[in-house]
């Protein structure tokens, strides 16, 4: 008798596990055997201590044991508590002050910020656009959507942002329909560590000055480790830029909780939307509380309130944030170990400047890592290479690593 299967497959090609978490349980169960000195888990996008035990601000904890039961019990309403949109212009913004129409709207991380911007922003049968090296959700959360997806190159042969790559596929997609989301993910872009600069981002705004006007772009800025980049106001160089871009251009961003305040399990962040008019910005809340309610209908209230007492105490959040550059100090420097490591072994990775992680253009990437496991070392393996998390283990383990994926590439 054949196997029987019920569910609707609707043209989708599903694992039987996620590759990340699946090789992070692999990961798990050698610890378990073999004990934890004999591993490197550098899988999860997650920041660990020294010790591989997940840092959360104690600052931010703070705030969590101190609230009041219907200050997490109670429902939240669908586009958030109005004090938390609030806080989010703030964290999203900071010394920034916008002079177009901002919304906020609630979602259980940034992926949910994502998945809304997918869901009301492509027909089904469109197409979405962002680079060739990528967080897989995008392309996951696509293709559940009944959206589809094209990437353009990330780096041309200079190791530079492709501002080329990144037209020449806008003006293809834009051929054969109306309007396009692309996403661009930075600062510390996931999975390269690489941040858009000044250079390409004035080429990105020619580029989309450069599109007719009776086509439009929806421009999804991930920003999901933009406060473990480094300085945090000068991170946010890009948000004037933004603004200046055409009118045919709305520019979205997804604002997430997870990493700045170590909240990865409580699911929240937001969509964040700096339209043009009024008119396009209440749309934005419109369509996306719409989708919202379909969905998880309502996000998480507690850290919706932990965000707004942070932002109504100064000292408070100066606290938080003097916490974080702490430990953000700590990744930039397994990040410069890492380099200096890859540097003297000849290791060649993908431009990187600051982030969770690191990659490698690797060919055989699933080979590489297999070999790796081997030896107790757990990568992901991914299209185009293979992904390191600096942001798991600890300096002298960043230092070392190079070497070893280096001698796993030329077996």
């Amino acid at each position: 008798m054949s196997e029987m299967f019920f569910a609707s497959q609707q043209g989708r090609v599903i694992p039987k596990e996620d590759k990340i978490f699946g090789i992070n349980n692999r990961a798990k169960a050698m610890i378990a055997r073999e004990g934890k000195d004999k591993v490197v888990n550098a899988t999860l996008g997650a920041l660990l201590d020294d010790k591989g035990d997940l840092i959360v601000l104690s600052s931010v904890t703070d705030v969590f044991r101190n609230l009041e039961p219907k200050e997490f019990a109670e429902y939240a309403p669908i586009a958030g508590i109005p004090a938390f949109r609030e806080a989010v212009k703030e964290d999203c913004f900071r010394s920034y002050k916008p002079e177009g129409f901002v919304e906020v709207v609630a979602a259980p991380g940034g992926t949910g910020a994502i998945k809304n911007v997918v869901a009301n922003y492509a027909d089904r049968g469109e197409k979405i656009l962002f680079a060739d090296w990528f967080w897989a959700p995008y392309k996951t959360i696509a293709e559940e959507m009944g959206k589809g997806f094209e990437t353009f190159e990330f780096f041309n042969d200079e190791r530079k942002f492709n501002v080329a790559s990144l037209e020449e596929k806008i003006t293809k997609l834009l051929a054969v329909q109306d309007k396009l989301v692309v996403i661009i993910n930075t600062p510390a872009h996931n999975p390269t560590g690489y941040a858009v600069t000044r250079e390409d981002w004035a080429g990105i705004r020619e580029v989309f000055e450069r599109v007719p006007k009776d086509k439009k772009i929806i421009l999804l800025v991930d920003t999901a480790y933009i406060d473990f980049a480094g300085d945090e106001d000068e991170y946010r160089f890009y948000l004037p830029i933004l603004e200046q871009l055409p009118e045919n251009v709305l520019t979205l961003i997804a604002h997430s909780l997870s990493k700045a305040y170590t909240l990865y399990g409580m699911r929240c962040g937001a969509t964040v939307c700096i339209a043009k008019t009024q008119e396009i910005a209440d749309e934005f809340r419109k369509v996306c509380e719409f989708s919202s309610r379909s969905t998880w209908s309502n996000c998480n209230r507690a850290p919706q309130v932990i965000l707004s007492k942070i932002y109504a105490d100064p000292e408070l959040k100066a606290k938080v944030y003097e916490e974080r550059k702490q430990h953000r100090d700590m990744l930039i420097a397994r990040a410069k170990a890492f380099e200096a490591a890859a540097a003297e072994c000849g290791l060649v990775t993908v431009p990187f400047d600051t982030g969770f992680f690191v990659s490698i253009p690797c060919t055989n990437a699933d080979e590489v890592c297999g070999r790796l496991e081997e030896e107790g070392i757990f990568l992901i393996p991914l299209a185009k290479g293979i992904r390191v998390s600096i942001a798991s283990v600890p300096e002298d383990i960043c230092r070392m690593l190079p070497a070893r994926i280096k001698a796993a590439m030329d077996k």
